[in-house]
Order: structure tokens, then C-alpha cells, then sequence
């Protein structure tokens, strides 16, 4: 094997975790597309945080915002499941429903932290409130920048825990492939 050659293993956990990346990237933007709707349907971005679903009392209350986020990640992570189980992980045996169910509960360690992320950045007495260039309307609006930065931050977390968890398997499976692989091209190969 010369030395600008990549063993088909390693290879095939690049071309995963390019195509996790994607996947990833098309997550992003169905994500952002639920906000941008649920959004304008509750009369815009700038109704998010004002617009209290349930009141728990005081000043604690499930706002819009939160509703948003948490129907927009549930849409997101179903259909990141289903390209990877279709793309980047083809072939995978687990069961459908019990792979969803291990890729949501995964996903949730990584919802939960870009969930405090969109929090701290749209919370009016959040001590970093995005503020100047952000207000409630258009490009400039924090819901949409906060709903971003906090799925930014926790997609590598979704990544290296689904990666772990939800398809060990295949990850093992493919480096048994390889190495079969291997020995079946070096059992072929003359002695010199």
C-alpha cells in the first residue's frame, strides 16, 4: 500500500462522517424552515417570546420559542434518522423504530444544550441577549439567529453520540468488511 493511499476503513469513516455532515447541514435548514413557519404563523418572529403557551406561574412559563424549538428538532431529527439510515449508514440492520428511538434519545443530550444556547441568546435578562445589529423582525431577528446558534452547538454533540450509540454497529461492521477485505486481496496476491 503506498503511503498517499487511505485504508478502505478509515476511508469509510470519512465518507461517513462527510455524509453525516451533510445530512447534518440539510437538518439545519429543515429545522430553520419549521421555525420560519411555526414563526410566521404566530404572527412573526417578534410574537416568539412574548407568546406564553403554558404559565407554570411568576415569570416561569413554556413560551413559543420553546414549543418552536422543540417541534422543529422532533421534524429535524426524523428526517436526519432516515438519510442516514438510508445514506450514510446503508445497510444498517437495526429495526426502524428502535433506531429512531436511539437516534432521538441520542439527539437529545445535543437538543437539550443548543436549547439553553437559543435560551441564553433570546432571554430578555440573559446576561448575553443578543442585542445591537438583532431585534424581533427580518434578517434581524435574535429567534432566528439564537434557533441557529443553538442547533450549531449541538449538532457535533448529536454527531459524536449517535456516531457512539445509535450506529456502533455499523461502524463495526464496516471495519469487519475491511479487514475481510484485506485478507481476501493479500490472500490473492502471488509470493514474490
Amino acid at each position: 500500500m503506498s503511503d498517499n493511499t487511505v485504508p478502505f476503513f478509515k476511508r469509510a469513516w470519512v465518507e461517513q462522517f462527510v455524509k453525516f455532515g451533510l445530512v447534518g447541514a440539510s437538518g439545519v435548514v429543515v429545522n430553520m424552515l419549521i421555525a420560519f413557519i411555526m414563526n410566521k404563523a404566530n404572527g412573526g418572529a417578534a410574537n416568539a417570546y412574548s407568546t406564553v403557551v403554558l404559565s407554570l406561574g411568576g415569570d416561569w412559563a413554556i413560551r413559543f420559542t420553546h414549543v418552536v424549538y422543540v417541534v422543529a428538532f422532533i421534524i429535524a431529527n426524523t428526517t436526519n434518522y432516515q438519510l442516514n439510515r438510508v445514506w450514510t449508514f446503508k445497510g444498517t440492520r437495526r429495526g426502524w423504530w428502535r433506531g429512531w428511538v436511539m437516534f432521538f434519545a441520542s439527539g437529545i443530550v445535543g437538543a437539550l444544550v443548543g436549547f439553553f444556547v437559543k435560551m441564553a441568546l433570546t432571554h430578555p435578562n440573559s446576561p448575553i441577549y443578543l442585542t445591537g445589529w438583532f431585534n424581533d423582525t427580518g434578517l434581524h431577528a435574535r429567534e432566528y439567529w439564537g434557533q441557529l446558534a443553538g442547533v450549531l452547538v449541538g449538532t457535533p454533540i448529536n454527531f459524536v453520540i449517535n456516531r457512539l450509540v445509535t450506529f456502533k454497529h455499523h461502524a463495526v461492521e464496516v471495519a469487519a468488511d475491511a479487514a475481510e477485505a484485506a485478507a481476501a486481496a493479500q490472500a490473492q496476491t502471488p509470493a514474490a
